[in-house]
């Protein structure tokens, strides 16, 4: 199970990417297996979302995971990589086809949650833009 969340002070401002990846299994708790958390420098939100997915299903990969439940509070995000949403923004079309390309090596579901279901992705991305 991996969360994601991007963040932003300022759209465009000081950007940074937050994701934790767990293991899973049926009635067993959820188990921090790795996260990431770093600053990307000057960016917009919805890049900020779509480079902490990006980087989450980097981490994923090197985990080799039979399924990936992927779940983040963008719902523009999740919209548009489920196919729902056309990405009209150029600035993120690159960075769509990126995530959509790791997302096709991996068996998943897509899943937007409220952002109460998403603390420690966005924990991560706001201590990397406090500490930068």
């Amino acid at each position: 199970m991996l969360y994601t969340d991007g963040a932003s002070r300022g759209n465009p401002g000081p950007a940074s990417i937050g994701a934790v990846l767990y293991s899973w299994a049926e009635s067993e708790p959820l188990v921090e297996v790795s996260t990431v958390s770093e600053t990307i420098g000057e960016a917009t939100n919805n890049v900020a979302e779509y480079k902490a997915v990006i980087a989450g299903l980097e981490m994923a990969h090197t985990h080799q995971p039979e399924f990936l439940w992927l779940r983040a509070d963008s719902q523009l995000l999740i919209r548009q990589l489920a196919g729902r949403y056309r990405v009209r923004n150029a600035a993120l079309v690159e960075l769509h086809r990126r995530a959509r390309a790791l997302l096709d090596e991996i068996p998943h579901q897509l899943e937007h949650v409220p952002r109460e279901e998403n603390t420690v992705a966005d924990r991560l991305a706001n201590l990397a833009l406090d500490h930068r």
